[in-house]
């Protein structure tokens, strides 16, 4: 005779009692343990004590963080929609079905088991699937501050004016967990972080490009702004699972999203943790995942080069499959030589088989102009010869990032 299917049930009020007889009457299925809360649910999970997690969508405290957690047990995870709440804010949740009673839970957890072998968490960084049709550059580059944040805040400001003309909408969003500086850059308020909104939203499945929109200024230019952490401590604040929602959105409210990413992907908390952990660079992992063309930026001096060439590697080690576009910035005769830009591309060439990189010329002065204003290259210095490169890579970005899917 074959082992019942052991099933946890986690929900509130008279409708666990009507699940709990529903399952304990199907063939093949038993209740093994009825959770008080989401702590024992995930505890009981990770023990592996149930294959199948039926949980209310109102039970306090579970997110797609925790439907994703309950994944990695290698539980199913049916939810019953709140009352009142309709079932597609369930299902953003990431449950693998939906069910409205007791009859409807057992009939998903039996086509579940019929139709694949248990389920495992996907790597934080995978975004999930979308159908929205905007585009995602992710603006990546090593440690030692050679202009990532420079870059995107321009980058988007020149894509956000060339789209004046067709009505396209830009976004650009700070997902640096380590020093977010985008809103101090543009002189926008950050005392509460966009993105940290959006992912709350986006956790306990409440966000849409309605609710996006409302957490994104637009400047003059017509640029819209998700602000990031102006703190690092606060990183935890952004797992994965509740930024694959983020993402999604973006496409959907914006025709070309840029993000402004951290420096680190490193991936070593197995070696801390021997529990499930959270990631420390999550933020800049799943953007990177979920881009469709990603911007290598590195500084131009002989330590910036040798930083550029291992994160190149480093970056292909993290599984990104989105193309890449290698930029070197600060390029300047005193730390390359009389001829920076040969020698600049000749050592890419060389050492990381770069044979296209764009080579922006220093401008310390413009920059810090517009730092101190807090605005843009094109606003304060709008003949500078370094916004003049940027515009020129914006409209190359814009015309050959590739559709979304496409990689």
């Amino acid at each position: 005779m074959a082992t019942p299917v052991g099933v946890l049930v986690a929900i509130g009020g008279a409708a666990e009692a009507a699940v709990v007889r529903a399952v304990a009457q199907a063939p093949g299925l038993e209740v093994v343990r009825r959770c008080a809360d989401l702590a024992e649910l995930l505890a009981a999970a990770a023990a592996g004590v149930g294959r199948v997690a039926v949980v209310s969508a109102d039970l306090p405290g579970l997110d797609r963080e925790a439907v994703w957690h309950l994944h990695g047990s290698e539980a199913w995870v049916v939810v019953l929609p709140a009352e009142g709440d309709p079932p597609e804010r369930s299902a953003a949740l990431g449950a693998d079905a939906v069910a409205a009673d007791g009859a409807g839970v057992v009939a998903a957890v039996a086509g579940l088991l019929a139709g694949a072998a248990r389920p495992s968490a996907p790597e934080p960084f995978v975004p999930e699937p979308h159908d929205a049709h905007g585009r995602i550059v992710a603006v990546w580059g090593p440690t030692g501050a050679p202009g990532r944040t420079t870059l995107a805040v321009n980058l988007a400001a020149e894509m956000a004016e060339a789209a004046r003309d067709t009505g396209a909408a830009v976004l650009l969003v700070d997902a640096d967990t380590y020093g977010g500086t985008v809103a101090q850059v543009l002189g926008l308020l950050d005392e509460a972080p966009g993105i940290a909104a959006a992912a709350r939203a986006g956790a306990a499945g409440r966000l849409d490009a309605a609710a996006l929109a409302a957490l994104t200024p637009r400047l003059g230019s017509g640029l819209r702004v998700l602000t990031g952490l102006s703190r690092a401590d606060r990183w935890p604040e952004l797992p994965a699972a509740s930024l694959e929602p983020v993402w999604a959105a973006c496409r959907a409210l914006a025709d070309v999203t840029v993000v402004d990413c951290g420096f680190c992907v490193e991936q070593d908390e197995v070696l801390t943790y021997d529990t499930r952990a959270p990631q420390r660079n999550a933020a800049t992992l799943s953007a990177l995942a979920a881009a469709d063309l990603v911007v290598v930026v590195g500084a131009g001096d002989p330590v910036g080069m040798q930083r550029l060439v291992r994160a190149l590697a480093a970056l292909g080690e993290t599984g990104c499959g989105a193309p890449w576009r290698v930029v070197v910035n600060r390029v300047r005769p005193t730390a390359s030589g009389p001829h920076p830009r040969d020698a600049v591309r000749a050592a890419l060439r060389r050492y990381a088989g770069v044979a296209d990189a764009v080579v922006l010329p220093d401008d310390q002065a413009a920059c810090d102009g517009a730092l101190l204003h807090a605005r843009t290259l094109a606003e304060h210095a709008p003949s500078s010869p370094l916004r003049r490169a940027v515009a020129a890579l914006a409209a190359e970005v814009l015309s050959a990032t590739p559709p979304v899917g496409a990689h």
